[in-house]
């Protein structure tokens, strides 16, 4: 029973973590979408899991990404400063490595990594 609690308590949070970044449309109305490709690493070099997520205007500006290691708390992944600083720039493109910071007494620090593309599409101009 408390692990359903816990899990209700931790989803609520996530809601409101996305509400609380607002829609794309509104935080960068020059953006008419944004796609990130990630291979999920875990301990060894070949890639555990490949995914491609798409973000639309009229979705949140929320973009940090789970860890997928059971067990991991506050771990992730967040993309958020490199699209606000790719848009501020307006770079279409990106790429780079993330290490999850999540802790666990069952895992090692850099249990598990990312390796991200990013592709920022714009509003063509009229």
């Amino acid at each position: 029973m408390r692990s359903r609690q816990n899990y209700a308590e931790m989803k609520e949070i996530k809601k409101q973590q996305r509400l609380a970044t607002g829609l794309i449309s509104d935080r960068f109305s020059k953006v008419s979408s944004i796609i990130i490709k990630m291979a999920y690493f875990h301990y060894g070099t070949e890639p555990i899991v490949m995914r491609t997520v798409y973000f639309l205007p009229s979705g949140y500006a929320y973009f940090n990404m789970e860890c997928l290691e059971k067990g991991c708390a506050d771990g992730g992944y967040d993309l958020g400063p490199v699209i606000i600083s790719m848009i501020n720039s307006h770079k279409k493109s990106a790429k780079g490595k993330l290490v999850c910071k999540g802790k666990s007494a069952e895992l090692p620090s850099e249990h598990a990594r990312i390796a991200y593309e990013v592709a920022v599409e714009y509003n063509k101009k009229s």
